[in-house]
């Protein structure tokens, strides 16, 4: 079934511009949906109605506001299997993963939905009589939200459920090869009750988006950007955001370590580097990028890393397999390209490459053993069912090579050494570090987030989310009488600075 969706802006449907099909990864044939994609005038007439809306919704008590991210949570949850379904349907991501995304919104909503009632400000002693000092967090006002579509429902949650709860408006841009997964979730935010306005939804390709939010911050309109995507793109939104004195809460890729030392479990090392580096067709952002491998147990782990990877199942997303198919064409075409990436000093494991027979965007796994330092596959993000494999021979190298990318967005260590384990923690210039865990696998009560090319230190989920969508307010309240001038009118107490036992 082909469905029809448009732009949402102030409630009412915006069925202006070009027309965009998304289509079934796993059917290329088969439509999802038809959007048309907005103009930049129309972005930017989101974000006045957004900017329009929002004050009225600060002025909503944020205990109510509460309630709602409540509605919101109960109804995603009573809606799992078709939200899921839809993701699968029009992504290909396997219906078990596209089930825990779904949940992971429900946990989302589940942890805010109490911040509603601890916004906290502080009431701070003052230097003077007669004077109390107070901080209040206080909305920043409109934020665009722009995200991918690998996780199409479950990311942009989290930032709408904070964004909203701390009394801002949201001008939301997805991604348009996960169209209709997005409508169906804006579809249940507005059903829980919140005003037009509020929140819009705007469909968009990037050059239309990256000029609308240009406007749009010239303007006034938009206080907070928040993106979801690549490094390249998302150094472009940074420097924007930042003409316009703005720091945006970026979210970006990553070439995630794991490393394994001589003494860890292999087979759970294979099961974590089997899971991070292939669920999802290696499409998170979170996804394995290199095993760094103790040279004493390299062989062996490469040994029982292939072997599992061969008999890992690869297809029909609504079946029981590792991954589908990847993402959109467009992303097809990328990893074919980084597949020529791979040098004559590589061996590649375990036998073919590239797409498989059948209609579907369906890859082969590839693992490259032999990477070097230097080597592309080995510096880059490669988005897609790849994985490398280079040797080590104390951790401090390990840590050195872990961090020679420049990203620094999740990492793993493999171990039953304490010591090693915290020394790895120290030295990773990761946001996210896991001891015998795979590189992916987010918590809604944790900070998530990068640095380096993963991005500019912000962090999305948990209470650390807060500092993105609120600004901090300072309140002096002088009830003496008098004026009382900070560090001039302060009560003296002499010390005896000379006095000994």
């Amino acid at each position: 079934m082909t469905r029809q969706i448009t732009s949402v802006i102030g409630g009412k449907n915006a069925p202006e511009g070009s027309p965009y099909s998304s289509t079934n990864p796993a059917r290329p044939s088969e439509v999802v949906a038809t959007v048309p994609l907005a103009d930049a005038a129309t972005f930017a007439r989101a974000c006045r109605t957004a900017a329009a809306a929002q004050k009225e919704w600060a002025r909503v008590p944020a205990p109510v506001r509460g309630r709602v991210i409540a509605s919101i949570g109960r109804l995603v949850e009573a809606n799992t299997e078709s939200l899921a379904r839809l993701v699968t349907e029009e992504i290909g991501k396997p219906y078990a993963e596209a089930l825990g995304e779904v949940r992971e919104i429900v946990d989302t909503c589940d942890f805010f939905l109490g911040e509603g009632r601890r916004l906290y400000g502080q009431t701070v002693p003052s230097e003077m009589p007669d004077k109390n000092l107070f901080t209040f967090r206080v909305p920043v006002g409109v934020a665009a939200v722009i995200t991918a579509g690998n996780f199409p429902v479950a990311v942009p949650s989290w930032y709408l459920v904070p964004a909203l709860l701390c009394g801002n408006a949201v001008v939301w841009k997805p991604a348009e090869y996960a169209a209709a997964s997005a409508h169906a979730l804006y579809r249940l935010f507005a059903a829980a009750g919140l005003p037009d306005g509020v929140l819009n939804i705007v469909f968009a390709d990037g050059a239309r988006t990256y000029e609308g939010l240009d406007q749009a911050l010239s303007e006034g309109t938009v206080h907070k950007v928040g993106f979801t995507g690549s490094s390249a793109v998302g150094r472009s939104v940074g420097e924007l955001c930042g003409r316009h004195l703005q720091s945006a809460c970026l979210e970006l890729g990553g070439k995630n370590p794991m490393v394994v030392m001589p003494d860890a479990d292999l087979d759970l090392a294979v099961e974590g580097a089997l899971f991070s580096g292939f669920g999802t067709a290696g499409q998170r952002c979170t996804s394995l990028g290199t095993v760094i491998v103790h040279r004493d147990v390299h062989d062996e782990f490469v040994r029982r890393y292939v072997q599992a990877v061969q008999a890992a199942k690869i297809g029909d997303p609504n079946g029981d397999v590792l991954y589908g198919p990847l993402l959109d064409h467009k992303f097809a075409e990328r990893y074919e390209e980084y597949l020529t990436w791979v040098q004559p000093h590589h061996t590649v494991l375990p036998g073919p490459t590239g797409r498989m027979d059948g209609e579907g965007l369906y890859y082969h796994p590839v693992v490259v053993d032999g990477v070097r330092p230097d080597d592309r596959i080995f510096l880059e993000e490669t988005f897609g069912p790849i994985v490398g494999v280079t040797a080590f021979d104390s951790l401090d190298e390990a840590i050195e090579l872990a961090n020679r990318p420049g990203y620094g967005l999740s990492s793993s260590i493999y171990t039953t050494d304490p010591k090693a384990a915290f020394r790895f923690r120290a030295g990773v210039s990761a946001g996210m570090v896991s001891v015998n865990n795979s590189t992916s696998g987010a918590e809604a009560h944790l900070p998530f987030g990068g640095n380096g090319k993963s991005g500019n230190g912000s962090r999305q989920s948990g209470v650390w989310v807060l500092d993105q969508f609120t600004r901090w307010q300072a309140m002096n309240w002088d009830y003496s009488g008098k004026l009382q001038k900070a560090q001039m009118d302060v009560a003296d107490i002499t010390p005896d600075l000379a006095f000994r036992l």
